[in-house]
């Protein structure tokens, strides 16, 4: 209330007597619970020359191994290696500030992979749009449940750097050593033959995108997102899968 200054003693003492319980405002609810904040660096500020040590820094200080996506078909975990630290910290990062929580599964190419990290409206987390630089690292390869992170074309992008926020999971079909030697373009050890002819994937991206990471449940949700109707022209869902992500461990 404001204080409403008069000589009129009793006209003021009028006023704070007619303040009654009658003329208290409607009860109002309690504000929501402010977000709790997520340390780390200021995704909003980002750019291909400043995330490299920022985000090396955040996973040094925030440690993360493993990632829980839930969707409309089920849960998908997702362990991450440290060998590939920067897209690590990136993964968790925006994670845990909620990022990947706002995008859809926006490619699915069936026998191929699914890719997500697209939104399927406006983002309400400001994010600038940084680029990583490659971690490609011969002992992860494209084997079917691979998690690796896409980029733009060579001719636009000759450094293979990665992108922030498009992700994918390899799917792939299963291939005779002499097919998987032929398609990786790379010596492929009998190990990872072997893992071609018996899980399947796709050994034509060896060596050109970072692989990250790895399924370890819910295999059968990738392969269930793999066969859902698209759109023809931009292979996007009809029917948009989006997800939730939890960091687990």
């Amino acid at each position: 209330m404001k204080h409403l200054l008069t000589p009129a003693a009793g006209a003021l003492l009028a006023l704070l007597a007619a303040c009654g319980p009658t003329d208290k405002p409607a009860a109002t609810a309690p504000p929501p619970p402010a977000k709790p904040v997520v340390p780390g660096p200021d995704i909003a500020a980002l750019t291909d020359t400043t995330a490299p040590a920022a985000l090396l820094a955040y996973g040094r200080q925030y440690p993360g191994s493993e990632v829980l996506l839930k969707t409309r078909l089920g849960n998908i975990r997702v362990h991450l290696f440290d060998d590939t630290p920067i897209h690590k910290a990136n993964f968790l990062l925006l994670a845990r500030r909620g990022v990947f929580d706002e995008t859809v599964f926006n490619r699915v190419v069936k026998g191929f992979a699914v890719q997500g990290g697209q939104t399927s409206g406006p983002r309400t987390i400001h994010l600038r749009t940084y680029r990583l630089p490659p971690e490609i690292r011969p002992q992860h390869f494209h084997v079917k449940g691979a998690l690796g992170m896409a980029r733009y074309d060579d001719d636009k992008n000759p450094g293979h750097l990665s992108s922030n926020t498009d992700f994918y999971f390899v799917v792939g079909e299963k291939l005779a050593p002499y097919q998987s030697r032929a398609a990786a373009g790379r010596p492929l050890t009998p190990a990872q033959m072997q893992a071609y002819a018996t899980r399947g994937g796709v050994p034509s991206l060896d060596g050109k995108y970072t692989v990250f990471g790895e399924v370890i449940e819910g295999q059968d949700v990738v392969d269930k997102i793999n066969q859902v109707k698209v759109d023809p022209g931009d292979k996007w869902p009809v029917e948009d899968v989006g997800m939730k992500m939890e960091v687990v461990k």
